[in-house]
C-alpha cells in the first residue's frame, strides 16, 4: 500500500466546503462500477491503512467502513485520482454483494456485465489454488497441447453451429470456446488485458 500514501497529500479535499471528494468503486475483476461514496482525508487514510474501503458517511456523520455490518467488505487493489485531483477511482475486490439490496452493484446493471473478466480471475485462481475435482485444474495438468486442442475443437464446433444457423447452439459453443481460450491464456501466464492491448494497438 506504500504507493498509495502520496495520494493523501495530492488529493484536493479543500475544493469541497465539507472537505469530501467522491470515490467511485469499481470491481477489479469485471471493471463494473459498484458504488459511489465520499471520502475525507481520514477516510482515505483508513482505507489505505486497513486495505478496506472506508467512506465518510454524510448521514451518519462519521467514518464508515463498507461491510462493517454485513461483512461484505471491499478490499482495495488500486487507487487513482482524476486529473483535477478532486475525485477518486478505487478498484476493489468485493467479498460479497455491494448493494444493501443484495445486488453486486448499487447501480441498475446486470450481474452478467463483465463476467468474462470475472471468469478469467476464477481461472487464474484455480491455477494457484488447484481445488480437487476442478475441470480447469484437470486441463492445467494436461498441459499446453491438450488445452490448445480443446480450443481448436470448440472453435470448429462454433463454426459448425454458425453455418447451420443454430443460434442457441452457437452461443453455447462460443461460450465453450471462450472458456477454453481463457484457460490457455492463464496457462501461458497471459491475461485478457494482453488481448486488449494488442487489439488497441491494431485499432490505432
Amino acid at each position: 500500500m506504500n504507493n498509495f500514501w502520496q495520494l493523501i497529500n495530492e488529493v484536493d479535499f479543500k475544493k469541497s466546503p465539507d472537505n469530501l471528494v467522491p470515490a467511485i468503486i469499481q470491481d477489479c475483476s469485471t471493471l463494473k462500477v459498484l458504488m459511489l461514496g465520499y471520502m475525507n482525508k481520514e477516510a482515505l487514510t483508513k482505507t489505505i491503512e486497513e486495505g478496506k474501503v472506508t467512506f465518510y458517511s454524510r448521514s451518519k456523520q462519521r467514518l464508515w467502513t463498507k461491510g462493517e455490518t454485513s461483512g461484505n467488505f471491499l478490499y482495495i487493489e488500486d487507487i487513482s485520482k482524476d486529473c483535477d485531483n478532486d475525485a477518486l477511482l478505487i478498484k476493489a475486490k468485493p467479498s460479497g454483494p455491494t448493494c444493501h439490496t443484495g445486488s453486486s452493484s448499487c447501480f441498475n446493471t446486470s450481474d452478467t456485465e463483465g463476467f468474462i473478466r470475472k471468469l478469467m480471475s476464477v481461472v487464474k485462481e484455480r491455477k494457484i489454488e488447484r481445488p480437487e475435482g476442478s475441470y480447469t485444474v484437470h486441463l492445467f495438468d494436461k498441459g499446453t497441447n491438450k488445452i490448445a486442442q480443446k480450443v481448436g475443437e470448440e472453435a470448429v464446433e462454433t463454426v459448425i453451429e454458425a453455418i447451420d444457423c443454430n443460434d442457441e447452439r452457437l452461443i453455447y459453443e462460443a461460450s465453450d470456446l471462450i472458456y477454453h481460450l481463457l484457460v490457455l491464456l492463464a496457462h501461458k501466464n497471459m491475461d485478457l488485458s494482453d488481448i486488449e492491448k494488442e487489439l488497441y494497438k491494431r485499432h490505432r
